[in-house]
């Protein structure tokens, strides 16, 4: 089933010039299966620190109080490596240089940050690692991107720290992120502060049923995988669009999937092994 356009949104996932972005925090449909969620805008102008103040009128200054000497140099070799591996999209490599990724992961971490793996995140969840990022960013951008190559509207399934919401930032118009977990909910929500992300909206619920107000989306990418793809999410792609996440098969092993909504209909290609955390419904 095809899902309606909202006005603000062309078919092609992007903002309309006649539109404008949907007023937040919003109160989801109880009747579409995600009436507990809510929406954050990652850099709420009301937010405040706890002196009263408000925290996000001090920039951001990249480096300045991380302590570890972790400067662009570290990211610049990290990028170097992710495209002797083969990450070929300029895009993506720029993305990937731009955000810093210690500052998503404990202080006892960060000189792993930059290293070619996933690191734990609390709430028995994990930041993928950057080539996993960057080979599920790349595969998104050879989808629906506009004349300029980039993406329109994006739905991360699977907030977790924020990294990959942050990255996604770069490459996308907006994107809107979920997390199923409150307590991750809040820590993307504290680490993306900082950032001033405008085009980063982050939502608490269930990601099995997408977020249909947003739909549809010019790509869509999950950190989780299950033994089938929602229905909700291919009903949210646009068509031309392209969803990106782990597929599972009966013995738990799982495939990065690549689904693409054409005009005639839904095509599915399997890609490598990967390993992800199984997909779940409901918050917690």
């Amino acid at each position: 089933m095809k899902t309606p356009l909202k006005p603000p949104f062309d078919s092609a996932g992007k903002l309309s010039s006649a539109g404008s972005r949907p007023a937040f925090p919003v109160q989801l449909n109880a009747g579409k299966g995600n009436h507990f969620a809510t929406k954050t805008v990652a850099a709420a102008a009301r937010s405040t620190s706890s002196n009263g103040k408000n925290d996000l009128k001090k920039p951001f200054q990249p480096g300045a109080s991380d302590g570890f000497g972790l400067d662009s140099a570290v990211r610049a070799r990290m990028v170097r490596r992710l495209a002797e591996q083969g990450v070929l999209d300029a895009r993506v490599l720029a993305a990937m240089g731009a955000v810093q990724r210690h500052h998503f992961v404990d202080t006892a971490l960060a000189n792993m940050a930059y290293e070619d793996t996933s690191l734990p995140i609390g709430f028995g969840q994990t930041i993928s690692k950057p080539s996993v990022v960057a080979r599920m960013l790349e595969l998104l951008q050879q989808g629906l991107t506009d004349a300029s190559g980039r993406l329109g509207r994006v739905l991360e399934i699977g907030t977790g720290c924020g990294y990959q919401a942050a990255v996604l930032s770069h490459l996308a118009t907006e994107v809107y992120s979920m997390e199923r977990l409150r307590g991750l909910h809040d820590k993307a929500r504290e680490n993306l502060r900082p950032l001033r992300l405008a085009n980063v909206h982050l939502l608490f619920g269930d990601g099995m049923h997408g977020f249909a107000k947003g739909a549809p989306y010019a790509a869509i990418i999950a950190a989780a995988g299950g033994e089938a793809i929602p229905p909700a999410w291919t009903e949210q792609l646009a068509v031309g669009g392209r969803l990106v996440a782990p597929l599972q098969d009966a013995s738990g092993a799982q495939a990065l999937a690549v689904i693409d909504r054409t005009p005639q209909g839904i095509r599915q290609t399997l890609l490598e092994a990967v390993h992800f955390v199984p997909l779940k419904s409901g918050i917690g």
